[in-house]
């Protein structure tokens, strides 16, 4: 579930998020939210806030577009997330950019270092599937794997 900036900022968000959990009886091991790594940084104290509240009751998160914002690793290091996703800028020229290759590569090192599983995205043909593969990128996504389409179609 994407989370916005606006979202994260309202004050009221987490009591209507627990009421919609009670309501709907939503196990909360099956959520995932999602931040941007952009969204998390401009009010680091209100979202590490909310994500320890929510992994509290058994909520998982993912860091979305990391690598593309300042300072990453340092503020990796205070987002209690459990998935990283490398930002697909880094990982769609990997078969020819060098430097991509060895971004993605130490992104999903220090991933795992820190207890996290690695998600790459646009991840679009068989070429950049293996070499991600083959550095141990935990998850892909990407046109290459699948287009998207609708649930009721799976």
């Amino acid at each position: 579930i994407n989370l916005s900036g606006l979202t994260l900022g309202d004050e009221d968000f987490p009591a209507f998020l627990r009421e919609q959990f009670e309501q709907h009886r939503i196990p909360h091991h099956k959520i995932c939210f999602e931040i941007t790594e952009t969204i998390a940084v401009i009010n680091l104290a209100n979202t590490i806030r909310f994500m320890e509240d929510f992994k509290a009751i058994g909520c998982r998160f993912s860091l979305d577009d990391f690598g593309s914002g300042f300072s990453s690793y340092g503020y990796l290091k205070n987002l209690p997330v459990d998935y990283l996703k490398i930002d697909g800028t880094f990982v769609k020229d990997i078969e020819t950019d060098a430097i991509d290759f060895a971004m993605v590569e130490s992104i999903n090192r220090i991933g795992h270092v820190m207890g996290k599983k690695t998600i790459a995205e646009f991840v679009e043909n068989d070429v950049i599937l293996e070499m991600l593969n083959s550095i141990g990128v935990d998850y892909v996504q990407g046109f290459g794997i699948y287009k998207p389409m609708p649930l009721d179609s799976l």
